[in-house]
């Protein structure tokens, strides 16, 4: 189903919501409470004098509350992502159909226009506002209307070129994110940093743990935010070269199933030729 402008932002709205719910009940579920049992016993070993070794446990790693505003808004962006990606390769499907029911080798004349326009208008809803439908009905309403090939071909190409306007303007948000997410662990960075040096005092009495702990707030929350980013900068990719991939495959299914049959007559042709002169002799 392809969403419009009020269902997309419930959508998105009703994901960021779940992301929310889903990433701070594992959080305190399970994250925090890990990470501080291990924090707390190696507070302990350093307390009875033992010597120990900081542990990268992946509960550490990702306890602070900066990663898990990059998890959640991770976990947000996937959603967007997936569900555009699903209506982009619903309307791929598309494609693979013979949706003008051209007989081999048939014709398309501009006073035929109309019994090739209904089999596209008897679609499903959903289906008559992908690319191809509509790239299709501007097609054959141009060809009635004009009797020109060459009219036909530039309304494929302006219907084309909008939809891939409107795809790259949606990917605005996810863009958004991407950039939002390292500058988050950026800020999870300044924080541990600034907690570090106000307990610098307690390091040189000889008690680090705590200088460390910070330290690790500011590394981590960096480094999970950084591969975060990645993924997510590679769904992106995949969406927009599947997007962009659509459009280019429309216009070449106009080109062959559509352009190649239209057909204008001698008399149509100097019909349509004594009205635009008419028209300019008026002018």
């Amino acid at each position: 189903m392809k969403l419009n402008q009020t269902t997309d932002f419930f959508y998105q709205l009703f994901t960021l919501i779940a992301a929310i719910i889903i990433v701070h009940a594992l959080y305190v579920a399970v994250v925090r409470p890990n990470a501080e049992a291990l924090l707390e016993e190696q507070r302990m070993q350093q307390e009875a004098g033992e010597g120990y070794e900081g542990q990268r446990s992946v509960f550490i790693v990702i306890k602070d509350f900066e990663q898990e505003a990059c998890f959640i808004l991770a976990l947000w962006v996937v959603a967007i992502i997936g569900w555009k990606a699903r209506v982009a390769l619903a309307e791929r499907r598309l494609l693979g159909r013979s949706l003008l029911e051209l007989p081999p080798g048939a014709t398309i004349l501009p006073e035929d226009t109309r019994q090739y326009v209904r089999p596209l208008q008897a679609l499903a809803q959903d289906e008559r506002e992908y690319l191809l439908p509509r790239a299709l009905q501007a097609a054959l309403r141009r060809f009635s209307s004009t009797a020109d090939i060459q009219d036909v071909s530039s309304a494929i190409r302006e219907v084309c070129d909008t939809e891939s306007d409107r795809l790259d303007s949606e990917l605005s948000m996810i863009r958004y994110v991407i950039w939002a997410i390292p500058s988050i662990g950026f800020i999870g960075t300044v924080r541990g940093i600034g907690a570090a040096l106000g307990q610098a005092h307690r390091a040189v009495e000889g008690d680090i743990v705590g200088v460390t702990v910070s330290l690790g707030v500011a590394f981590n929350s960096t480094f999970i935010a950084l591969i975060i980013s990645i993924f997510i900068m590679f769904l992106m990719h995949q969406l927009q070269l599947l997007q962009e991939r659509l459009v280019l495959d429309t216009q070449h299914y106009c080109d062959v199933n559509l352009l190649r049959h239209l057909q204008v007559q001698p008399d149509t042709q100097h019909y349509r030729d004594a009205n635009l002169l008419s028209h300019s002799q008026v002018r």
